[in-house]
């Protein structure tokens, strides 16, 4: 039950009524039309940009239109008021008895209540983590991991066929850093003093590697000259930290549907298949590119390289796909890799990004827009950096890791559940800042905890009215007269509760989940504050004593609210708390 769009479509109604009858124009596009909360809330309930946007096109003054409307409006038992404001904004007051059949949804519908057939099914990928295998995640691959994992279920709530797709970056030359660096952690196993040169990678993670190495081939290896080892030695470290990854995933509650090798490309014709496929559409050419800006000329050295014409498709310059001595430069593969998703028939893709990733967008989106024709949309969310805190003072490394604070010193710290709430309480194109002490901190200051409260203490009220013997299971509570619920303080809770479907439409339409955390604080703090109110006016509270029927209206209230919230969460890949420890 969208609210919000059964009045819109009563508007939508009202304004074809008046076509019907002369007093608007014919031919009228009601797309723009909107219906959403109020921005002060004591305008209303709702309200309409009807009149403001229609008055340019039927070339009427917005408050003529305003006043016919609102006329027609207010006929319909839903609205109670219908009032014109200042130009021409229609400011709406509803029927209490909307707000209670809001609350009868929620405990109807349970998690599914705000559940959307929007997406239609439209089968979309969403490729986020995407890390070069050479290392545990760090705590930035965390913040797009929880992004991009919270992202793909908010599609999937709001209607789109999901797929959930990690890229290993596993073609480059960054595994045959991985291969000697695990080499070196081998010969350390076989009582060789090693230094790490620089660029190798000197972490704790590769001395279990360098054992497993010893453990599987022995001394065959030692004094063997690089050529002998490295293609075994970087198939089996490249494979280990797949399964320290997945490992690092899945302690962040995230499983992904598809694992995708970028070596799979090479050697198989399939980066060569897609840039045919662009050399036939004629985006592919030899040429020059001009020096980079900040380029000195004498620092310049102009050579002819395989370009793709990604300006024809939106970019600042053509892209080189090929280099002068007719290696693949990193974007050929990618293309390649793209070219797949649009073959396996995705109606849209979406690509989480690391902020060092910014300038890749338009590239990438010229390459999808040229293999599909323009035909299969690609988003890029770039997820900004996440400064580390604990006790005040910045939060800087990690041993194991070498020279980064890794994904499991974030949850071990504080634990799958706060980790990933807290890295939706900002925008993703937003920096963040991650202090271990304040995310555990038991305080409305907190987000993560106030939302957990707010859940945890419904379940305290439900099982107090089970302890004095009032029955509270959720069908008792559906049929329980909602009619009691008439109070401001009350229908104010279910207005917040209203919200949600539209809440998690515009969330899904924009690609945005850290509105649904945003939400659920509010939300929350409706609860709490009704909460805090019964201290005074004891007809608020949610047990009423020796009012059985009273009680299990208001718990309804309190349940619905709790049904939102643990929906919210599990978009949010957080589980619901049933008590505060």
């Amino acid at each position: 039950m969208n609210l919000f769009s059964e009045i819109r479509a009563l508007v939508i109604e009202a304004l074809e009524a008046m076509q019907a009858e002369g007093k608007l124009p014919e031919g009228l596009d009601f797309k723009n039309v909107a219906v959403e909360p109020p921005r002060d809330a004591l305008h209303g309930d709702m309200a309409t940009n009807a009149a403001m946007v229609l008055a340019k096109p039927a070339k009427m003054k917005p408050r003529d239109i305003a006043d016919v409307l609102a006329g027609k409006l207010a006929e319909d038992a839903r609205v109670s008021v219908a009032e014109v404001a200042g130009p021409g904004f229609l400011n709406l007051r509803l029927a209490p008895v909307l707000w209670q059949n809001v609350i009868k949804a929620a405990l109807e519908a349970g998690q599914d209540f705000g559940r959307s057939a929007m997406g239609a099914d439209k089968k979309v990928n969403v490729e986020y983590v995407s890390a070069n295998p050479t290392g545990p995640l760090h705590v930035g691959h965390t913040r797009g991991a929880v992004f991009g994992d919270a992202l793909a279920s908010l599609l999937d709530f709001v209607g789109y066929d999901v797929t959930r797709e990690y890229y290993i970056n596993d073609g480059g030359a960054q595994v045959d850093v991985l291969a000697r660096s695990s080499y070196l952690r081998y010969l350390e196993q076989h009582g060789e003093t090693v230094e790490f040169p620089e660029g190798t990678y000197p972490g704790d993670y590769l001395i279990e590697v360098g054992e497993k190495l010893k453990a599987q081939y022995g001394d065959k290896f030692v004094g063997q000259p690089e050529e002998v080892w490295l293609k075994e030695i970087r198939e089996f470290a490249t494979e280990a930290m797949m399964d320290l990854i997945r490992a690092d995933l899945k302690a962040l509650g995230v499983e992904m549907d598809v694992f995708f090798s970028e070596k799979s490309l090479y050697g198989t014709g399939r980066i060569e298949g897609a840039l045919e496929t662009l050399e036939n559409k004629g985006l592919i050419y030899e040429g020059v590119l001009e020096p980079p800006k900040g380029k000195k000329p004498e620092d310049w050295e102009p050579r002819e390289q395989t370009l793709f014409r990604s300006t024809d498709h939106g970019d600042d310059v053509d892209r080189p796909v090929k280099k002068s001595d007719g290696s693949w430069t990193y974007f050929a593969p990618d293309i390649a890799y793209h070219y797949d998703k649009v073959t396996r028939d995705f109606d849209a893709l979406i690509d989480v990004f690391g902020a060092d990733h910014g300038g890749y967008v338009k590239r990438m989106k010229a390459a999808v827009s040229a293999l599909s024709d323009g035909q299969v949309p690609l988003d890029i969310k770039l997820t900004q950096l996440v400064k580390l805190f604990k006790n005040g003072e910045p939060f800087k490394m990690s041993k194991r890791a070498g020279t980064f604070v890794t994904l499991r010193d974030v949850v071990d710290q504080v634990g799958p559940d706060v980790t990933r709430f807290v890295m939706l309480t900002r925008k993703n194109d937003a920096p963040l800042d991650f202090d271990f002490d304040k995310v555990l901190e038991q305080s409305k200051d907190n987000p993560v905890f106030y939302v957990q409260y707010a859940h945890a203490r419904v379940c305290s009220v439900i099982r107090k009215a089970e302890a004095a013997g009032i029955s509270v299971d959720d069908s008792t509570l559906l049929a329980a007269d909602l009619t009691k619920l008439d109070s401001d303080a009350e229908i104010n809770v279910a207005k917040k509760v209203a919200e949600w479907p539209r809440l998690v439409e515009i969330a899904g339409r924009t690609n945005e989940p850290h509105r649904i955390a945003f939400y659920l604080y509010e939300l929350a703090s409706e609860l709490h504050s009704h909460y805090k109110k019964g201290d005074e006016d004891h007809s608020l509270r949610f047990l009423q004593e020796g009012d059985a029927a009273a009680s299990q209206a208001k718990i309804g209230l309190a349940r619905a609210v709790a049904v939102v919230i643990s929906a919210g969460l599990g978009i949010l890949g957080v589980t619901p708390a049933q008590e505060m420890r």
